[in-house]
């Protein structure tokens, strides 16, 4: 008798799948695979797209959590809803931890007539914004330390006018000077999706912003991961110093 005749056959059903590939696949995988739970993701990309599409400003993700049906996974949500604008004339991007819609980015020369001109910040004002976004967070000293120049008021305040700088907290040391840092509008600006993606150094010397003769130990640092997250040397705003920077009304007390 042949080999062919005494082969066992083990039966099957089409679909099958073997255990330790099925207890492998990505629980967000396993997800998709469940009819009710794709039309559950399906709704809830719905309501996510209405929010945003409604949203003046970019929606975060916790304000997304707490508008979205429970047990839904937001970076699944987000991700399926980007990958459906991924080809039209509007794209979802990320602005740090929210999201907001875009114009395509080769479709930007429509919308140049009715593009805003803004004031041109001087070059003074270009540094400081340089500096803070990569060195954050940065003291009035500190940045004046690493211009070699003194720093107006009036340069940081057109920063903080831009929205593209904020206070973050005071630094723990004598006279306890403000910090400040980028904001996401900045990042949304420039087209950013995390402080991280700002250009490397072989980036600005290819666009020609900074000299091929740069001295040997010259570096440029690394944005922290979390730009809204305090350091160890770095105090929380409170309410008083926002009196005392003029961001907060006094309160009025009675005798």
């Amino acid at each position: 008798m042949s080999e062919r005749a005494n082969a066992s056959v083990i039966p099957f059903k089409v679909g099958d799948e073997p255990e330790e590939e099925s207890l492998s696949r990505d629980p967000a995988e396993q997800q998709m695979q469940n009819p009710a739970e794709r039309l559950h993701l399906a709704e809830a990309v719905r309501m996510a797209e209405a929010i945003v599409f409604a949203s003046a400003e970019p929606v975060s993700e916790n304000q997304l959590a707490a508008r979205l049906p429970d047990g839904i996974s937001i970076a699944l949500a987000m991700t399926e809803l980007q990958q459906i604008y991924a080809r039209r004339g509007v794209n979802l991007v990320r602005v740090g931890d929210a999201w907001a819609f875009r114009t395509a980015g080769d479709l930007a020369f429509l919308m140049s007539r009715d593009t805003v001109q803004q004031r041109k910040l001087s070059r003074a004002a270009l540094e400081v914004l340089a500096i803070i976004a990569y060195h954050q967070p940065m003291t009035r000293a500190e940045i004046e330390d690493i211009r070699g120049v003194e720093t107006s008021k009036g340069t940081l305040d057109t920063l903080l006018e831009t929205e593209w700088v904020r206070m973050r907290g005071r630094r723990k040391t004598p006279g306890r000077p403000v910090t400040y840092g980028t904001t996401d509008t900045f990042l949304d600006h420039f087209a950013l999706e995390e402080i991280r993606d700002l250009p490397g150094m072989e980036e600005l010397k290819g666009a020609g912003l900074l000299s091929g003769r740069m001295p040997s130990n010259f570096a440029i640092p690394v944005p922290p991961s979390d730009p809204d997250a305090l350091t160890d040397d770095e105090d929380a705003l409170t309410d008083i110093d926002l009196e005392e920077l003029g961001l907060l009304t006094p309160r009025v007390t009675e005798d």
